[in-house]
């Protein structure tokens, strides 16, 4: 019996189609949108206040691979403190874009406070929290004028656990005039993306660039949040910041980010990402950077530090040696790129194989750039390492782990180095 079949290709995120942004500081300039790469933000979660603890935080997490940092402008006394925030910035070499997040008194803020208006790259505005009645629209109005005077970039973002409840009743009474209404989460859904979409067009209309507003529609449920971002993106081309809001710590933030995101970004919907993940007690700050990176790197959409294959362990590996120097390598690698990533140009896509048996060890060895198999249970103590796909030596004794880490530092000097302009 002959057997005919199609070849099998890899499937790839979709094109995007937003126009592009630009948020910018000094010669930096981080284009958002279009064909330009999806990219990183965070969030810090310090007292703005503290400018010394903020800009700290701001730099960890710039170094971490943060394209974007936001932080928050809520009294007077933070937004004195934005301008010497960025000043420290700019002292510790730190040329990440500054997002101020506003809510319920931005305009006031913006309005008695030029130096921090002027410092920000970019402002969020949150259109449930501008104000109440005919205040809203003054009010929103004013920090759209002051987005003009200083030509910044505006993300209107939307979140359904402050939203406008002006215009979710308006859409509620027009629901229950239906012959046939629709479910109350689907008018939950049409209030995020009308409170998204209008509000874009009336900045607009007060005299933005369309290409200087970026939206976004925060939800806490995966399939929720695919649903709004699916129709925003249908009815709008601006560029799109993603992030499940309130994700949750540990495996559950970290689970449901992924699955949503990566649900999105796969059809070609996201410009930029945040994982908004409650740290754990003791965890950094830079967890957040760390897992948003995992999820673009994984689709194959970016590349950001090297990757380490290991495998998961079982009964022919009882030992624990390839796990501590699995994670040794990782934290190595990962510790390195802030320096790297001028040092070395490409050392991110560079894959390593830590393999703990002879089943998958060789084989997976082999497709990585670097890998070593060590030895299962049982096995001969002998730890082949392949580089390039080809079988380069033996590894004996009880030096391995320091040779082979030693090994991995004179490969990204060989194959990389020559890279450096």
């Amino acid at each position: 019996m002959t057997v005919s079949c199609l070849p099998i290709a890899p499937s790839a995120p979709l094109p995007r189609r937003s126009r592009q942004a630009r948020v910018a500081w000094g010669a930096n300039v981080v284009t958002v949108g279009g064909d330009a790469p999806v990219r990183l933000q965070s969030m810090t979660n310090t007292d703005t206040v503290d400018a010394i603890g903020t800009a700290i935080q701001v730099k960890e997490l710039a170094l971490a691979g943060s394209e974007l940092v936001r932080i928050t402008v809520n009294t007077p006394e933070a937004a004195q403190q934005v301008p010497y925030i960025r000043e420290q910035l700019d002292r510790m070499g730190i040329a990440v874009p500054l997002i101020g997040d506003f809510h319920y008194n931005g305009h006031r803020l913006l309005a008695d406070h030029p130096a921090c208006a002027q410092a920000l790259s970019k402002y969020r505005i949150n259109p449930g929290n501008v104000g109440k009645g005919d205040k809203h629209d003054r009010q929103f109005a004013q920090m759209i004028e002051a987005a003009l005077r200083w030509d910044k970039p505006v993300r209107i973002g939307v979140n359904w656990g402050s939203l406008d409840q002006e215009l979710l009743a308006q859409l509620m009474d027009d629901n229950a005039a239906r012959a046939t209404p629709w479910e109350a989460r689907q008018v939950m859904y049409e209030a995020l993306i009308r409170s998204a979409t209008e509000s874009a067009r009336r900045a607009v209309e007060l005299g933005m660039r369309p290409e200087q507003v970026l939206l976004s529609c925060k939800v806490s449920g995966v399939q929720d949040l695919v649903a709004v971002y699916r129709e925003l993106a249908r009815r709008c081309d601006y560029p799109l910041h993603l992030g499940l809001t309130e994700a949750g710590m540990g495996t559950k933030g970290t689970v449901a980010s992924a699955v949503a995101l990566g649900l999105l970004l796969q059809e070609g919907i996201g410009d930029t990402i945040r994982v908004s993940l409650t740290p754990q007690p003791g965890e950094p700050r830079t967890q957040e950077v760390v897992i948003a990176a995992e999820i673009l790197q994984s689709l194959g959409m970016r590349s950001f530090v090297p990757s380490v294959t290991a495998c998961p362990g079982c009964g022919r590996t009882t030992s624990t040696t390839f796990q501590e120097l699995a994670k040794q390598i990782d934290d190595y690698l990962r510790a390195q790129m802030p320096v790297w990533r001028d040092k070395y140009p490409g050392v991110e896509k560079m894959k390593v194989a830590v393999m703990g048996c002879i089943v998958n060890g060789p084989g997976e060895s082999k497709h990585a750039d670097i890998g070593i198999s060590l030895p299962g249970t049982g096995e001969a103590p002998a730890a082949p390492v392949f580089i390039d796909g080809q079988k380069a030596l033996t590894l004996r004794g009880e030096n391995i782990v320091s040779e082979f880490h030693a090994l991995v530092e004179s490969y990204v000097e060989q194959k990389f180095g020559g890279a450096r302009a």
